[in-house]
């Protein structure tokens, strides 16, 4: 064998070796991030449009029990100090904001601990706007729910469920929280016979409201949150912008935060369409 064909074959072991390490090599990354992140979630299409579904957060943002629950203290000015910084102080369920499961439970899922894969999900839009406008109090109820289901289908493994009351328009007035002369407020939410529905009959991850509250504003009794989030599944109340979207083929994907113990906070929600 000549002394370029033998140059030559050890070129191509060389580089056959390197391909091989680099395949495993591969391999093995792709097997650790799907052990540090768990399985992909199906998206319900493949997406051409990104929505906002999160209200600006500020100090007079309308809140459950009518005081204040987010503050801003300016520490550093940009031109006085070349930059400028917060300190703030926020309760967990302020604003566009998730409920974890520790909420209303013992032993339930803290914040940090929902699984990535449970935070992005297919989005089924119930739509009751019309009762809503004329009964404030009204609920997402399971005739709602048959009605999307023989509307679009079955609803997908893995989704949110999400009530469109309209409620989102009065979010810079009083309308929001609602309250009468005695205090109680008046706003829809999900019923207790929807959510008790969704989690024996569909492979659910989460409700959302474009309300205060997953439960509607007069319940004394917080039935849903001690129903829904002690199955280890979240809610979201306060979302925006649903009617921007298709009642089904939406993508959710919840930006929650992740701080250790925590029974929620303000997310950032994105919609792909």
């Amino acid at each position: 064998m000549c002394d370029l064909c033998v140059i030559n074959s050890v070129k191509q072991k060389m580089l056959s070796r390197r391909d091989l390490f680099r395949a495993t090599a591969v391999g093995a990354g792709a097997a650790a991030a799907a052990s540090l992140t768990g399985a992909m979630p199906a998206l319900s299409q493949t997406p051409s449009k990104v929505a906002d579904m999160t209200h600006e957060l500020h100090q007079s943002f309308p809140t459950f029990g009518g005081d204040e629950q987010f503050f801003a203290e300016k520490v550093f000015d940009f031109a006085n100090d070349g930059y400028s910084l917060y300190n703030l102080k926020v309760n967990e369920h302020t604003g566009t904001h998730l409920d974890a499961p520790l909420h209303f439970s013992s032993d339930g899922q803290s914040v940090a601990e929902i699984p990535v894969e449970n935070l992005v999900a297919p989005l089924c839009i119930v739509d009751i706007k019309a009762r809503a406008a004329e009964n404030p109090d009204t609920q997402v109820t399971p005739d709602d729910l048959k009605a999307w289901i023989a509307a679009h289908g079955e609803i997908p493994k893995g989704a949110c469920v999400a009530m469109n009351s309209g409620w989102s328009a009065h979010v810079n007035s009083d309308k929001f929280r609602n309250a009468d002369d005695k205090g109680a407020m008046h706003f829809p939410g999900f019923h207790l016979e929807a959510v008790q529905m969704l989690m024996d009959d569909a492979d659910v991850v989460g409700i959302a409201v474009d309300s205060l509250s997953l439960d509607h504003g007069i319940s004394q009794d917080f039935a849903v949150h001690y129903a829904w989030l002690p199955s280890n599944r979240w809610g979201l109340e306060c979302i925006a912008n649903l009617d921007a979207l298709p009642a089904s083929g939406a993508t959710l994907i919840v930006g929650a935060p992740k701080h250790r113990g925590g029974t929620g906070g303000p997310s950032r929600v994105l919609a792909m369409t």
